[in-house]
């Protein structure tokens, strides 16, 4: 972890930069370690170790900012650097709106880094040993060829298809980050985490020589909460389900997004919320705030301060404070993502940078929801739609930020009566942005715990659907 030693040293920078003429320091500190195990085919494929120290700072002066940095701590040559560094930002073009944010917007409860319970301790004994050991409990490819040379086939459970397995790669990686900031304002603030991951991808091939893939992944802050054995079970699952699509006719059909793909229908909300795409007319949100955009009902919340969970913080790079709040409320959009210079630019009440750790809530249209009571999972709201399109992956696309006009290929199954019937691919999903979301069905309770967004499954009416 970063020591004592380091956190003078960070606070010398500032204290070196405003003894050189600057008018405000802002400075962060990151220790970072990764290691990680992949695995081809049941073999050792590669292993990497990446270790990195490094020191930002972030020089006002003279109405000028900019940004540095180094992975040299020596006092001395820091003197020099941020000497040479001043110089260089007394070059630069004026910018009275760089400013580093008020000391009473800065977070005050951050000081040791394990407010919020992030850090996993048995990090430390963590060997190489133990990470090739844990990427081969990942791996199912010695128990299925096995299987094949026993029987001379693979049956896909459920549909009866016969395949072979091409390939698995399995990937076990942990990671550490220690982050210090302080600033010449008087902030100093801490955020330490870390992460396990396992990751698998199954390549398999159906009688025809039709290739399939599948993945799956986990991560968690504390080791102990990781699955490992589940990653390539799930993501040969999902690899053998693909076996056979079917062509579907388009048209509008009701759309349910699984609550590993859909982030991707959430993250142009956040975009055009953010005073950056406001400010530069480029956002399909702008002039919003206050106003009714989405179904009554709807919300949206950042629950930047919950502990244990991965995307939680208690302050953003800037060190100001995140607080728990609504993003949308009964539809309702309640906030912009506005940080000190896009304020000072802008004229907006400034706010965070971005969005830390959103959830969007559960709903069901026309319909109470007792939120302790009533379970949104997948099943329930396929149940709910009776038939359509079930997606599962994004196949590129995009957004268009200034109108929230989208076109994106996705794949996915035909469902009838709440059951899936065969698997659809090659298929276009376009409309708009703010018109998708005013058709939305339902926002499920299964948002996978492991994950920073927390976006469960969704439900849309009449999307249109190009074959």
């Amino acid at each position: 972890m970063i020591d004592n030693n380091e956190i003078s040293i960070a606070k010398f920078c500032i204290d070196s930069a405003l003894r050189q003429g600057a008018s405000g320091a802002r400075v962060s500190l990151t220790q970072s370690i990764i290691d990680s195990c992949m695995m081809l085919n049941g073999e050792l494929d590669k292993v990497t170790h990446s270790a990195d120290r490094s020191i930002y700072m972030y020089i006002y002066a003279d109405g000028r900012y900019g940004t540095f940095s180094t992975n040299r701590l020596e006092r001395d040559e820091l003197e020099d650097f941020i000497g040479k560094a001043i110089s260089m930002v007394r070059m630069l073009g004026e910018d009275l709106c760089r400013t580093l944010p008020e000391a009473g917007r800065t977070a005050k409860d951050a000081r040791t880094g394990l407010e919020l319970d992030l850090y996993d301790a048995t990090i430390a004994e963590s060997e190489s040993g133990t990470r090739l050991e844990r990427t081969d409990r990942i791996s199912i490819y010695r128990d299925l060829t096995r299987k094949w040379e026993q029987d001379g086939y693979l049956i896909a459970d459920g549909t009866g298809h016969e395949y072979r397995l091409i390939s698995e790669e399995c990937e076990y990686t942990e990671s550490f980050e220690d982050n210090y900031v302080c600033d010449s304002n008087g902030f100093e603030g801490r955020h330490t985490e870390t992460s396990f991951s396992a990751f698998c991808e199954m390549t398999i091939e159906d009688s025809e020589g039709n290739k399939y893939s599948g993945f799956w992944w986990d991560a968690t802050p504390k080791f102990s909460e990781l699955d490992l054995k589940g990653c390539s079970a799930r993501a040969l699952d999902k690899a053998v389900r693909q076996i056979g699509p079917k062509s579907r006719r388009g048209g509008h059909y009701r759309m349910v997004v699984d609550c590993n793909a859909a982030s991707r229908l959430v993250s142009p909300l956040f975009t055009a919320l953010n005073a950056s795409s406001i400010q530069q007319k480029m956002s399909f949100m702008d002039d919003t705030l206050g106003k009714r955009m989405f179904p009554e009902g709807f919300t949206i919340m950042d629950m930047a301060r919950t502990a244990g969970k991965a995307g939680s913080r208690l302050f953003d790079t800037e060190g100001v404070a995140t607080k728990d709040a609504p993003i949308i409320e009964d539809g309702v959009v309640k906030q912009y993502f506005i940080n000190t210079y896009m304020s000072n630019k802008t004229g907006l009440e400034p706010t965070v940078e971005d969005i830390s750790r959103p959830c969007v809530m559960p709903y069901l249209k026309d319909e109470v929801l007792s939120l302790a009571e009533k379970d949104l999972s997948l099943e329930v709201i396929m149940k709910h739609c009776g038939s359509g399109v079930l997606v599962t992956g994004f196949n590129g696309g995009n957004c268009n930020p200034a109108t929230g006009d989208f076109s994106f290929g996705v794949e996915g199954f035909a469902f009838s009566r709440g059951k899936v019937t065969h698997p659809v691919r090659e298929m276009l999903i376009t409309g708009n942005m703010i018109e998708l979301w005013n058709n939305l069905i339902a926002a499920g309770t299964d948002a996978r715990s492991s994950a920073r967004w927390q976006i469960p499954s969704l439900a849309f009416e009449g999307v249109s659907f190009s074959a």
